[in-house]
């Protein structure tokens, strides 16, 4: 399963409904960092399908779901579980710190 796009649309059944948890990657098609970590985010959407549900919010075109959660800089990630923020990093940064995120809410 590859990763879902975010909007102001689906949030709430996509993010606060989940009935697993949700890696959030907050983007931009410009941002350097964003492009180095995209694969990997893919990659986790993948080995995690059905456990880990992953999604994508352009801060572009979704400014007010970026500006709810106070994203100062992207890459942000965000981890949700049960409608609740549970983690969050700022930057790119190794696949295994991503995974670290939600690995103890699985």
């Amino acid at each position: 399963m590859s990763s879902i796009e975010l909007t102001c649309d689906n949030f709430e059944s996509e993010v606060l409904r989940s009935s697993i948890p949700v890696l959030i990657d907050f983007w931009a098609p410009w941002c350097g960092p964003c492009k180095m970590i995209g694969p990997v985010i893919d990659e986790i959407a993948n080995e995690y399908s059905g456990r880990v549900k992953v999604g994508k919010i352009n801060v572009d075109e979704n400014g007010s779901l970026a500006e709810q959660h106070g994203i100062a800089s992207i890459p942000t990630l965000i981890v949700y579980k049960d409608g609740q923020m549970q983690a969050q990093k700022n930057g790119a940064c190794p696949k295994h710190d991503i995974e670290n995120l939600f690995k103890n809410l699985i």
